[in-house]
């Protein structure tokens, strides 16, 4: 398997699933990426860092360069936070970008795309997921290979590459996703 590679287990995560359990309000708030004929449709997320959401005034701001904030549902989320530092050091990141959190419920499939021509993915060259939550039906893919990521493994892949989950299970799927810059 060439597309995906373990880089942390054991990670606690019972606590950002009981502050997303006690917070179901932070889903959705910001609902630009299920826009259109986006790949993301059947999922919801919660956006914990990003672009300054006051510049994000048109589609064409979500491509050009930026300083990610951390939003208020940061607050909310510490453990969310306290990964994702974790995550930064442990790939010997020079900056964390964007933090999201994505849920795929049951059936749910994020299509096949690439995330190739945007700054933020570009620049931000290390994607890490941390799943939360999961259930031994839902798979990511990678080109041609398949995974299914366990809660509390972390993973890094290649999103330049075309990628999709599907979640052909009986539990929503929720990752957390940590965006980081790693010089060469």
């Amino acid at each position: 398997m060439d597309n995906f590679r373990l880089i942390a287990k054991n990670i606690d995560v019972s606590g950002v699933l009981e502050q997303l359990t006690a917070h179901p309000e932070l889903w959705n708030q910001y609902t630009e990426r299920k826009a259109g004929d986006s790949p993301h449709k059947a999922m919801t997320d919660i956006w914990v860092r990003f672009r300054p959401k006051a510049e994000l005034v048109d589609t064409e701001d979500y491509k050009t360069p930026h300083i990610p904030e951390w939003y208020p549902s940061r607050r909310l989320l510490p453990d969310v936070e306290r990964i994702s530092l974790d995550m930064l050091a442990k790939v010997r990141g020079v900056q964390l970008g964007g933090v999201l959190i994505t849920k795929i419920p049951p059936g749910g499939k994020i299509l096949p795309h690439h995330d190739r021509g945007r700054w933020h993915a570009e620049f931000y060259n290390t994607k890490i997921y941390v799943p939360i939550q999961s259930n031994p039906d839902c798979i990511n893919i990678c080109e041609e290979d398949k995974i299914c990521m366990r809660p509390g493994e972390a993973w890094f892949f290649d999103n330049l590459k075309v990628h999709s989950v599907e979640n052909n299970g009986n539990v929503d799927r929720i990752t957390l996703i940590v965006c980081v810059r790693v010089e060469p």
